[in-house]
């Protein structure tokens, strides 16, 4: 086999490879509403940081008291690695302020756009590129 075609075909296995990846990539549009903004405060129960999202399981408690159990999807591990998300900044049991986006399905899932941490510091949290970089205000 000559230099050429090994190339050619080692250049379609790349291309089919990664279409396949894209098209398994979600849209933020695809599961959630950017016209049902929420804010969210509550205790830190897990972080995943996986690829190509993380996310972050919490409970929130309600006006009523009672407590709710919420899941918000984060950026990729090494977009909140460098801006000092990591397993040791949210650990089980320390607080935060959440605002993003309800999933479309009306579940208690969300898309974090920023999170404040216990510590005060406002973090960009989201890595959907058709995102909206900015939350409107809840309705």
């Amino acid at each position: 086999m000559n230099t050429k075609n090994l190339f050619t075909k080692c250049a379609l296995v790349s291309l089919f490879s990664y279409a396949g990846y894209a098209s398994a990539h979600h849209a933020f549009s695809a599961e959630f509403d950017a016209l049902k903004p929420i804010e969210l405060k509550g205790v830190v129960k897990k972080l995943e940081l996986v690829n190509p999202h993380s996310w972050l399981y919490l409970e929130v408690k309600k006006s009523d008291g009672t407590l709710e159990q919420w899941g918000v999807e984060f950026g990729a591990p090494f977009s909140l690695k460098q801006k000092g998300i990591t397993k040791g900044t949210l650990t089980p049991g320390s607080e935060i302020a959440i605002k993003g986006y309800r999933a479309k399905n009306g579940q208690n899932f969300g898309y974090a756009v920023s999170a404040t941490l216990a510590d005060g510091r406002s973090v960009a949290t989201g890595g959907a590129p058709d995102a909206p970089a900015t939350q409107a205000a809840p309705q």
